[in-house]
Formats: C-alpha cells, structure tokens, sequence
C-alpha cells in the first residue's frame, strides 16, 4: 500500500507494545508508542489517557504514515533505511532522525530531506553501513538522556533489534 510502510509499522508496533502510564517517562499515558501529548497535537484537541488506553492500531497507523512516515519521506528512502528512520522518528522526533540520516551520509546537517538526501541515499552500494552508523547516532543520543538509567536496556535492546532487522531488509 505504501511502499515498506505496512511491514515497517509491524515491525515498529511490535517493539512498542500497549497501554503504558510509568512515572518515568515524560510521555506520560502511551499506546502503541503514541503519547498523549503527540494524540493531541494530531486531533487539535484534549484527549484522556482512557481515550489513548482506547487506541485502536488502524487510527495509529494513519497517524504514524501522517507524523512520521511521511515526513521522513520513508516512501523514497531504501528498504533498511526507510524502517531505521522511521522508528528512530517515532521514538525521538523525524528532525532528529533525518539530521541522524544526513550525518551518517555526511551531507550538511538541516533536518530536511530534499533532493540531496535523496540523491546521495539512492546511490548508495552498501546501505547497511548507513543503517550501523545510524543506530550508533541514536545510541551516543539515547545515552545522553536523563532517563537512561532507567530505560537504557529496553532501548539499548530496541535499537539493536531495529539495527538488525533494517540490515535483513537492506539489499
């Protein structure tokens, strides 16, 4: 339907799991990954945290294509490269992971993904170095997180879970 979409969005919505409320994280009441505070952003309006324990995976899929897929141009990016980008977006914002993809490309650094991104991400011969040097970016930023000690296994195991899978899916 959208390219890698469908498969990158199992794959992302089998590493987040369900309804979480932990005192911890800044998010507040998740599901699926998706935050209270971002299910507003997207509906213009307030929500309850039973209304995000209610999410069903159709309407957070559309609001993943919309808020994250799309905005990263997931649909233009390589297999591999579009699913590393897509749940490093998910998890720490699209700006951040584009910056993350253009670093790892050595490109000027700005946070869109216009035509150089694109040209330089197509030709590339060995994507899976991409995906490696991508999944190290997220992990120096992870660890810079107040929130490491407390969650820094869970994402540690996540990314290296992302990092292999995207490498299966890179040709």
């Amino acid at each position: 339907m959208f390219g890698n979409y469908e498969n990158c969005l199992k794959c992302v919505l089998d590493s987040e799991g369900g309804y979480i409320n932990h005192p911890s994280d800044p998010g507040g009441a998740t599901n699926f990954g998706v935050t209270k505070r971002a299910w507003e952003d997207y509906l213009k309006t307030s929500v309850s945290n039973l209304d995000i324990k209610n999410l069903d995976k159709k309407r957070v899929a559309e609001f993943y294509k919309k808020k994250y897929w799309d905005v990263c141009k997931c649909d233009l990016l390589p297999a591999g490269i579009d699913y590393c980008i897509f749940d490093y977006a998910v998890n720490s914002g699209p700006n951040r992971a584009i910056k993350a993809l253009q670093k790892s490309l050595d490109l000027v650094v700005d946070g869109i993904i216009g035509p150089k991104t694109l040209s330089k991400v197509q030709q590339l011969k060995d994507k899976k170095i991409i995906v490696m040097r991508i999944c190290a970016q997220r992990l120096i930023f992870l660890k810079s997180l107040v929130q490491y000690p407390i969650f820094g296994k869970g994402w540690l195991s996540r990314v290296m879970k992302v990092q292999s899978k995207a490498m299966g899916m890179s040709v």
